[in-house]
């Protein structure tokens, strides 16, 4: 099986990716997409060169990858994808052969968590819309409603709410997706030290959120423009 997991950054999706990395029949693959993203928008990120450097920029190669035979042997590929890397001009063909699954957050909490990692954030580049979109395009062609998770509801219950995902997915859960060691993953990608402090420290899902982030100004006016688009997936959620 080849899960594809579709947010935009800060959505509690590398602490996703632990919970499955820590089961023993799984791969996982941190944001594939990521440095070809950055090569054909010619975006400056943090950590710009280094990850073009060592990361693959072809996204051909990379969807040849992400839809061909699962690496190392294992039964589940699980590959962390960002909706803003799908830039338009990179083929989407590879989805058809996932299960595609979106992970949503409250834009509050979204743009209040990136603000601290990186200023003067735009609409694009906490991929609400993208996400959208890409649902939309997952759902036409499937003819099926795809899934979607809200971080908020994991980390209220991070249990029952992977219990459920397993079980729309076809997979038994086990409870070591609960737990994973500190200090990282072997798998995380080469801009882990920059976005991943939290997580690092972290030995499993932190306990529920509380109130939504007071923001003001121009980050006010983003979670204004972004909140519609999680508003429609939000009505969708399991």
């Amino acid at each position: 099986m080849k899960i594809a997991m579709w947010s935009g950054p800060r959505n509690l999706s590398t602490a996703l990716m632990y919970a499955f990395a820590a089961r023993d029949d799984t791969l996982v693959w941190d944001e594939p997409f990521y440095a070809a993203y950055l090569e054909a928008t010619g975006i400056d990120h943090p950590m710009r060169a280094q990850i073009i450097e060592e990361n693959e920029t072809d996204p051909d190669r990379i969807a040849s990858i992400c839809k061909g035979p699962i690496p190392q042997g294992k039964a589940v590929f699980y590959q962390k994808h960002m909706t803003l890397h799908m830039v338009d001009g990179f083929d989407r063909r590879w989805m058809r052969s996932c299960q595609n699954v979106f992970l949503i957050r409250h834009p509050a909490r979204v743009v209040a968590s990136y603000a601290k990692k990186r200023q003067g954030a735009t609409l694009h580049d906490i991929g609400f819309v993208q996400q959208v979109e890409l649902y939309q395009e997952v759902a036409g062609w499937s003819g099926t409603a795809p899934l979607v998770i809200d971080s908020d509801d994991i980390r209220a219950d991070p249990e029952a709410m992977l219990r459920k995902l397993c079980s729309a997915l076809g997979l038994s859960f086990t409870r070591s997706m609960l737990h994973w060691p500190a200090g990282g993953n072997e798998h995380d990608g080469t801009w882990a030290p920059h976005w991943y402090a939290a997580v690092h420290r972290s030995t499993g899902f932190e306990g529920a959120e509380g109130p939504l982030p007071a923001l003001g100004g121009a980050y006010a006016d983003l979670v204004a423009q972004a909140l519609p688009h999680y508003d429609r997936l939000a009505q969708l959620r399991m």
